[in-house]
Protein backbone atom coordinates (compact mmCIF):
# COMPACT_ATOMS: atom_id res chain seq x y z
CA UNK A 1 0.00 0.00 0.00
CA UNK A 2 2.64 2.32 0.83
CA UNK A 3 4.72 1.47 -2.16
CA UNK A 4 1.23 2.09 -4.02
CA UNK A 5 1.48 5.79 -2.83
CA UNK A 6 4.29 6.69 -3.40
CA UNK A 7 3.92 5.70 -7.29
CA UNK A 8 1.16 7.88 -6.99
CA UNK A 9 3.13 10.98 -5.45
CA UNK A 10 5.56 10.22 -8.15
CA UNK A 11 3.51 10.65 -10.66
CA UNK A 12 1.64 13.83 -8.95
CA UNK A 13 5.25 15.65 -8.93
CA UNK A 14 5.93 14.16 -12.64
CA UNK A 15 2.58 16.27 -13.63
CA UNK A 16 3.50 19.29 -11.67
CA UNK A 17 6.72 19.16 -13.43
CA UNK A 18 5.14 18.57 -16.91
CA UNK A 19 2.73 21.48 -16.43
CA UNK A 20 5.45 24.00 -14.93
CA UNK A 21 7.45 23.27 -18.06
CA UNK A 22 4.41 23.67 -20.29
CA UNK A 23 3.83 27.07 -18.74
CA UNK A 24 7.61 27.98 -18.72
CA UNK A 25 8.03 27.29 -22.30
CA UNK A 26 4.16 28.80 -23.45
CA UNK A 27 6.00 32.52 -21.54
CA UNK A 28 8.74 31.90 -23.43
CA UNK A 29 7.51 31.47 -26.36
CA UNK A 30 4.70 34.59 -25.99
CA UNK A 31 7.64 36.85 -25.33
CA UNK A 32 9.55 35.63 -28.40
CA UNK A 33 6.42 36.41 -30.46
CA UNK A 34 6.17 39.85 -28.51
CA UNK A 35 9.87 40.64 -28.56
CA UNK A 36 9.89 39.70 -32.73
CA UNK A 37 10.85 43.02 -34.26
CA UNK A 38 13.92 43.59 -31.51
CA UNK A 39 15.03 39.91 -31.87
CA UNK A 40 14.82 39.85 -35.19
CA UNK A 41 16.73 43.71 -36.02
CA UNK A 42 19.35 42.27 -33.55
CA UNK A 43 19.71 39.20 -35.45
CA UNK A 44 19.76 41.39 -39.03
CA UNK A 45 22.83 43.35 -37.82
CA UNK A 46 24.94 40.79 -36.24
CA UNK A 47 24.38 37.65 -38.41
CA UNK A 48 25.58 38.85 -42.19
CA UNK A 49 28.76 40.41 -39.91
CA UNK A 50 29.69 37.89 -38.51
CA UNK A 51 29.54 35.56 -41.56
CA UNK A 52 31.32 38.10 -43.17
CA UNK A 53 34.46 37.79 -40.69
CA UNK A 54 34.04 34.45 -41.04
CA UNK A 55 34.54 34.61 -44.58
CA UNK A 56 37.29 37.10 -44.39
CA UNK A 57 39.54 34.98 -41.88
CA UNK A 58 38.57 35.99 -38.29
CA UNK A 59 42.13 36.31 -37.66
CA UNK A 60 43.01 38.69 -40.53
CA UNK A 61 39.68 41.05 -39.98
CA UNK A 62 40.34 44.38 -38.39
CA UNK A 63 39.55 48.05 -39.18
CA UNK A 64 42.19 48.40 -41.27
CA UNK A 65 40.97 45.23 -43.37
CA UNK A 66 37.75 46.77 -42.91
CA UNK A 67 39.12 50.27 -44.62
CA UNK A 68 40.88 48.59 -47.42
CA UNK A 69 37.97 46.63 -48.69
CA UNK A 70 35.68 49.74 -48.45
CA UNK A 71 38.48 51.39 -50.68
CA UNK A 72 38.56 49.06 -52.98
CA UNK A 73 35.23 48.55 -53.50
CA UNK A 74 33.45 46.48 -56.35
CA UNK A 75 29.88 45.94 -56.67
CA UNK A 76 30.70 42.94 -58.93
CA UNK A 77 33.21 41.32 -56.23
CA UNK A 78 33.32 42.83 -52.78
CA UNK A 79 30.39 41.57 -50.04
CA UNK A 80 30.98 44.26 -47.21
CA UNK A 81 27.98 45.92 -48.79
CA UNK A 82 25.72 43.23 -47.43
CA UNK A 83 26.41 43.47 -43.67
CA UNK A 84 26.26 47.44 -44.34
CA UNK A 85 22.74 47.26 -46.24
CA UNK A 86 21.50 45.02 -42.92
CA UNK A 87 23.10 47.43 -40.47
CA UNK A 88 21.18 50.48 -42.64
CA UNK A 89 17.90 47.98 -42.81
CA UNK A 90 17.61 47.22 -38.85
CA UNK A 91 18.08 50.93 -37.71
CA UNK A 92 15.54 52.22 -39.90
CA UNK A 93 13.06 49.11 -39.02
CA UNK A 94 13.85 49.33 -35.23
CA UNK A 95 13.91 53.59 -35.04
CA UNK A 96 10.47 53.59 -36.76
CA UNK A 97 9.35 50.56 -34.92
CA UNK A 98 10.28 52.78 -31.30
CA UNK A 99 8.58 55.98 -32.37
CA UNK A 100 5.07 53.67 -33.72
CA UNK A 101 2.20 53.25 -30.98
CA UNK A 102 -0.55 50.71 -31.13
CA UNK A 103 -2.91 52.33 -33.96
CA UNK A 104 0.77 53.31 -36.39
CA UNK A 105 1.86 49.53 -35.78
CA UNK A 106 -1.33 48.28 -36.80
CA UNK A 107 -1.75 50.06 -40.66
CA UNK A 108 0.83 53.27 -40.18
CA UNK A 109 4.57 53.58 -41.21
CA UNK A 110 6.13 50.09 -39.37
CA UNK A 111 4.77 47.46 -42.00
CA UNK A 112 4.88 50.26 -44.95
CA UNK A 113 8.62 51.19 -44.31
CA UNK A 114 9.44 47.87 -43.11
CA UNK A 115 8.47 45.96 -46.57
CA UNK A 116 9.71 49.02 -48.67
CA UNK A 117 12.93 48.36 -47.20
CA UNK A 118 13.02 44.76 -47.64
CA UNK A 119 12.44 44.41 -50.97
CA UNK A 120 14.61 47.25 -51.48
CA UNK A 121 17.45 45.63 -49.98
CA UNK A 122 16.03 42.18 -51.69
CA UNK A 123 16.59 43.68 -55.07
CA UNK A 124 19.95 45.33 -54.36
CA UNK A 125 21.45 41.93 -52.87
CA UNK A 126 19.56 39.55 -55.65
CA UNK A 127 21.20 42.19 -58.53
CA UNK A 128 24.73 41.78 -56.55
CA UNK A 129 24.17 37.80 -56.75
CA UNK A 130 23.31 37.78 -60.17
CA UNK A 131 26.95 39.21 -60.67
CA UNK A 132 28.75 37.36 -58.33
CA UNK A 133 28.08 33.83 -58.62
CA UNK A 134 27.71 34.19 -62.69
CA UNK A 135 32.07 35.63 -62.11
CA UNK A 136 34.02 32.55 -62.99
CA UNK A 137 36.16 33.14 -59.15
CA UNK A 138 35.19 34.41 -55.87
CA UNK A 139 36.73 37.75 -54.44
CA UNK A 140 39.00 35.17 -51.96
CA UNK A 141 40.40 33.68 -54.97
CA UNK A 142 37.55 30.06 -55.52
CA UNK A 143 37.19 27.80 -53.65
CA UNK A 144 34.19 25.43 -52.77
CA UNK A 145 34.22 27.05 -49.19
CA UNK A 146 34.56 30.46 -50.06
CA UNK A 147 31.89 29.86 -52.66
CA UNK A 148 29.87 27.94 -50.26
CA UNK A 149 30.24 31.22 -47.47
CA UNK A 150 29.20 33.47 -50.32
CA UNK A 151 26.11 31.31 -50.60
CA UNK A 152 25.41 31.50 -46.77
CA UNK A 153 25.64 35.54 -46.78
CA UNK A 154 23.31 36.35 -49.54
CA UNK A 155 20.95 33.09 -48.53
CA UNK A 156 21.09 35.22 -45.10
CA UNK A 157 20.35 38.55 -46.32
CA UNK A 158 17.54 37.18 -48.06
CA UNK A 159 16.02 35.10 -45.44
CA UNK A 160 16.28 38.83 -42.70
CA UNK A 161 14.62 40.43 -45.05
CA UNK A 162 11.42 38.42 -45.63
CA UNK A 163 11.68 37.82 -41.89
CA UNK A 164 11.13 41.72 -42.09
CA UNK A 165 8.27 42.01 -43.70
CA UNK A 166 6.89 38.31 -42.33
CA UNK A 167 6.84 40.04 -38.10
CA UNK A 168 5.65 43.46 -39.61
CA UNK A 169 2.70 41.91 -40.84
CA UNK A 170 2.11 39.77 -37.66
CA UNK A 171 2.91 42.54 -35.48
CA UNK A 172 0.27 44.71 -37.26
CA UNK A 173 -2.57 42.06 -37.44
CA UNK A 174 -1.73 41.31 -34.14
CA UNK A 175 -2.36 45.50 -33.18
CA UNK A 176 -5.54 45.53 -35.49
CA UNK A 177 -7.01 42.63 -33.23
CA UNK A 178 -6.20 44.57 -29.85
CA UNK A 179 -7.56 48.03 -31.50
CA UNK A 180 -10.50 46.13 -32.67
CA UNK A 181 -11.27 44.76 -28.97
CA UNK A 182 -10.97 48.03 -27.06
CA UNK A 183 -13.16 49.08 -29.82
CA UNK A 184 -15.33 46.49 -28.83
CA UNK A 185 -15.12 47.31 -25.45
CA UNK A 186 -15.65 51.12 -25.61
CA UNK A 187 -19.02 50.34 -28.19
CA UNK A 188 -20.52 48.35 -25.02
CA UNK A 189 -19.64 50.88 -22.84
CA UNK A 190 -21.60 52.91 -24.60
CA UNK A 191 -24.03 51.10 -25.49
CA UNK A 192 -25.03 49.94 -21.71
CA UNK A 193 -24.47 53.67 -21.00
CA UNK A 194 -27.63 54.59 -23.14
CA UNK A 195 -30.18 51.62 -22.63
CA UNK A 196 -29.91 52.58 -19.02
CA UNK A 197 -30.38 56.55 -18.58
CA UNK A 198 -32.71 55.68 -15.70
CA UNK A 199 -29.92 54.00 -13.75
CA UNK A 200 -27.55 56.14 -14.56
CA UNK A 201 -30.25 59.01 -12.93
CA UNK A 202 -30.43 56.88 -9.79
CA UNK A 203 -26.51 56.59 -9.81
CA UNK A 204 -26.44 60.24 -9.57
CA UNK A 205 -28.95 60.70 -7.30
Amino acid sequence: MGFHLSKEERTTRLLRVIKTLFFLITMFISLLLLSAPIFLVIADALLPSVLLSAFLSPSSFSLQTLSSHLTNYDFRYSLIDIPLISIVRSAVILCVYSICDGPRLSRGPYLAIATTCSVLSLAFVTLKASYVFTSGSSSNGGGVYFRAMEMALFLCSHVLAIGHVVVAYRTSCRERRKLLVHKIDIEAVSLCKNGFPRYQKILQQ
